[in-house]
């Protein structure tokens, strides 16, 4: 991919208005995030097998992207054990992909790693939040299209 191919990919989704956009290709990860009138970049290109890391570069004067997502689910209490899927970023939560078709997930379904369990509408995009962890859908926290917040607890699942 040149330089100019990511130059016009940048300003796609600058403008497209989405939050954020990954691609990945045999030699080469892009990571595109976009907030109010910036818009953040990290390109990392794959070490030949002869090197020991990855080189990473920040491109385009954009600050390096820190990843403050929380991707792994996090434990509700010390107590707990249950695991909680939270929200990663802010939108409106449904159930199912459509009103004509069924619920991703109930109670007592179990889930996979990689388990579409909702969609988050962000911006006319409809997002699929995945499960990262096996298990059984103990609690939904949320109701059916309703607005969540970025980090707000979304399902309980029980991992054992």
């Amino acid at each position: 991919m040149e330089l100019k191919d990511i130059q016009n990919l940048i300003k796609f989704v600058a403008k497209s208005g989405a939050n954020e956009v990954k691609l990945e290709m045999e030699d080469i990860k892009i990571t595109i995030k976009t907030g109010e009138g910036k818009t953040e970049t990290t390109i990392l290109h794959q070490a030949p097998l002869s090197m020991a890391a990855p080189v990473a570069q920040p491109s385009f004067g954009a600050a390096p992207v820190a990843d403050a997502t929380p991707v792994a689910p996090a434990v509700v209490d010390e107590d707990s054990k249950y695991v909680t899927v939270t929200s990663p970023m802010i939108g409106t939560f449904y159930r199912k992909p459509s009103p004509d078709k069924p619920l991703f997930v109930e109670v007592g379904d179990t889930v996979q790693p990689d388990s579409v369990v909702c969609v988050i509408e962000a911006m006319k995009l409809f997002n699929e939040i995945e499960s990262e962890v096996s298990g059984k859908i103990v609690k939904i926290l949320v109701e059916d299209s309703t607005p969540v917040e970025f980090g707000q607890p979304l399902f309980l699942v029980d991992p054992s």
